[in-house]
């Protein structure tokens, strides 16, 4: 399995009808994009963690940010699950951000920059064996 570049696409998530995420941005440090693909409609949306639209999604044409969060997607998830959550139908050898035939369709970002804002939070922590609630999911210790 390859390394995820977490300095491009540091959060993504399959969730809220939504393949969904942060992205970088190539040019600013200081700025990151808030990206997502509608599961079924393929709703393209792209915006800033200011909520001004993306100028590379025109259309029915994906912009960067979101080809960098499918590639991370695929990465993580894996094609087929990522392919079979937005219910498109990849080509065998294609790739999902060339079956998608979807329209720009701003969805709403705060949430999701929220609860990227709050998984940083969790690298600021110290180091302890001590459970941390919100994570009580996470099978820590368990041999790989």
């Amino acid at each position: 399995m390859a390394a995820r570049k977490l300095n491009k696409v540091p959060f993504v998530e399959l969730a809220e009808g939504r393949l969904q995420g942060v992205v970088s941005s190539g040019s600013d440090i200081s700025r990151v994009y808030v990206a997502s693909v509608t599961a079924g409609t393929h709703g393209l949306s792209c915006s800033t963690n200011n909520n001004r639209p993306c100028g590379g999604l025109s259309g029915s044409w994906t912009c960067k940010h979101l080809d960098s969060l499918i590639d991370e997607a695929v990465l993580q998830y894996g094609q087929e699950r990522v392919a079979r959550f937005l219910r498109v139908e990849v080509p065998e050898g294609g790739r999902i951000g060339s079956a998608l035939n979807g329209t720009r369709d701003p969805a709403p970002a705060a949430a999701v920059f929220s609860r990227f804002l709050r998984h940083l939070a969790y690298l600021e922590l110290p180091g302890s064996a001590t459970p941390i609630p919100e994570l009580h999911w996470f099978p820590a210790g368990v041999g790989r």
